[in-house]
């Protein structure tokens, strides 16, 4: 069936973002009250916190073993990191790939790969930019420890950003989610971090645009480097 004109205009909207459009609709029209000009700038206030809420349907790639993107944005950056040390894990360092949600983007996140989650962690701290390297263990945070049927573990990790004031998990400890299955969302401008198994090589590069639930991150299936 082609695309209608209205499919790519108007997008599903998360629930927990009607309340924030509403607020923003309702000061847009006390400003139209007030002084036309600053009327209509919050009419376009009120489209962005739509679209920042857009929830749209995503196709994951099939195939056993891909990892996908856990959230849209810009691959940050990709380098060896110990994991997070509240989820008990090794220190031995694993490969960390960071995408960077601007608040242009869609800010639903979704799990990398099928699998059940064995532990959650969520630390209270600041707010400084989530593309600084230091925002993985100074910002507020939720971490996710998964392991797959094949026993492989990931990390995925939710960080607060500059302008984000709230970090929301869908998914508790011991839930088994589908790849590419909603888990959580986080308001207004952050950052995931996914850190793959040991030898595993990301399919991606810093500076690359990702989709959460479509762009292949990785392929557990692959042969593996000796760490």
């Amino acid at each position: 069936m082609p695309m209608r004109m209205r499919d790519v205009v108007v997008k599903p909207m998360h629930p927990d973002g009607r309340r924030f459009v509403a607020i923003f609709a309702a000061a847009t029209l006390v400003l139209f009250l007030v002084a036309e000009p600053l009327g209509w700038i919050g009419l376009g206030l009120t489209v962005w916190c739509y679209y920042f809420f857009r929830d749209p349907e995503r196709v994951t790639p099939a195939g056993s073993g891909l990892v996908v993107s856990p959230a849209d944005g810009i691959v940050s950056q990709i380098a060896p990191v110990a994991p997070p040390a509240e989820l008990g894990l090794p220190e031995t360092p694993l490969t960390r790939v960071s995408v960077f949600m601007s608040v242009f983007d869609c800010h639903v996140n979704r799990m990398p790969v099928a699998g059940r989650i064995t532990a959650v962690d969520y630390r209270a701290g600041t707010f400084v930019n989530a593309s600084l390297d230091k925002a993985s263990t100074d910002n507020e945070r939720n971490a996710l420890a998964l392991e797959t049927e094949g026993g492989d573990r990931l990390v995925v990790v939710q960080i607060a950003g500059l302008v984000a004031r709230r970090i929301l998990c869908f998914a508790s400890q011991g839930d088994r989610l589908a790849t590419g299955e909603r888990f959580g969302l986080i308001r207004f401008g952050s950052r995931l971090d996914l850190y793959l198994p040991p030898g595993v090589t990301p399919k991606v590069a810093v500076g690359q645009t990702a989709i959460a639930g479509e762009t292949v991150f990785a392929d557990l299936a692959a042969p593996r480097s000796e760490t």
